[in-house]
């Protein structure tokens, strides 16, 4: 295992960017850029979303498996990874990656991530929308980004901009590079913004998914929903909208909804 300060110091010599080392689960860290994009609650919800709905996968912090056999579930891919929240989450289910990203300082802190934690995760340097792998998954997992770059002002930051607009493709690209990767039975499993839900109910649709199960996450009760959560199948199926999920309570303490979340990955 590394020193994870001595490299932090190094990181920022080389970038010239200060750098935080924080927290991921009760046994990883991440590193990330003060000033640039950050792992956040979609990362962790879209991670244990995908424990708790990929075909079989134990409701336990265990190895989960890959069908309702009971066969271990050794593999699963990350699509537009970013500096590696949800795959590494869902590693630390026991579970190897696979995880391509593009966007150049993303890839370099996935990569960085991976070795801090000597986690089992494969990084690929590629464009998702040309992913063309023999293996197939029977899990998918993917954080799209949120907007079209005409939504609003593009942010001067490569890795913030990349990580917030469709500029190497949107929902519709994610859910195509999914249909391509899954094992029969698998599911892929995605956030997305709730004010742009019936976008990213058409795209999955229009790509062949069911989606089997919907959460809509509230970040403080008595708040509208903020983005949701959704397992997808390729089989045709009901399609189950489940109770919205509140992060925190009126007076911003976590809900006990979200400290079982945080006990997925091993906090107290």
């Amino acid at each position: 295992m590394i020193d994870w300060n001595v490299r932090r110091q190094e990181l920022e010599a080389e970038l010239g960017e200060p750098i935080t080392v924080d927290g991921l689960s009760a046994g990883y860290k991440i590193f990330q850029r003060r000033h640039g994009h950050r792992h956040s609650t979609d990362d962790l919800m879209t991670a244990w979303y995908a424990l708790e709905h990929a075909p079989g996968v134990t409701r336990a912090p265990e190895v989960g498996t890959d069908d309702e056999r009971g066969r271990p579930l050794s593999r699963a891919l990350d699509l537009g990874a970013g500096i590696g929240g949800v795959t590494l989450l869902v590693e630390s289910a026991g579970i190897s990656m696979v995880a391509i990203e593009a966007q150049a300082i993303s890839y370099r802190f996935l990569v960085e991530n991976i070795r801090g934690n000597a986690a089992r995760v494969e990084p690929i340097h590629g464009d998702l929308r040309e992913l063309a792998l023999a293996e197939r998954f029977a899990l998918v997992t993917g954080s799209p980004p949120y907007f079209d770059p005409s939504a609003g002002i593009v942010p001067a930051d490569s890795q913030k901009a990349h990580a917030r607009f469709e500029l190497r493709g949107d929902v519709g690209d994610y859910a195509r590079a999914a249909v391509r990767h899954l094992a029969p039975g698998g599911q892929f499993v995605l956030c997305f913004p709730y004010q742009q839900l019936e976008r990213a109910i058409d795209a999955l649709h229009r790509e062949g998914f069911t989606i089997a199960h919907r959460r809509d996450v509230i970040p403080r009760v008595g708040l509208a929903p903020l983005f949701s959560v959704f397992a997808c199948r390729l089989e045709t199926g009901p399609e189950i909208v489940e109770p919205t999920f509140a992060v925190r309570e009126p007076d911003g303490t976590h809900t006990a909804e979200l400290l079982a979340v945080r006990r997925r990955f091993g906090w107290p």
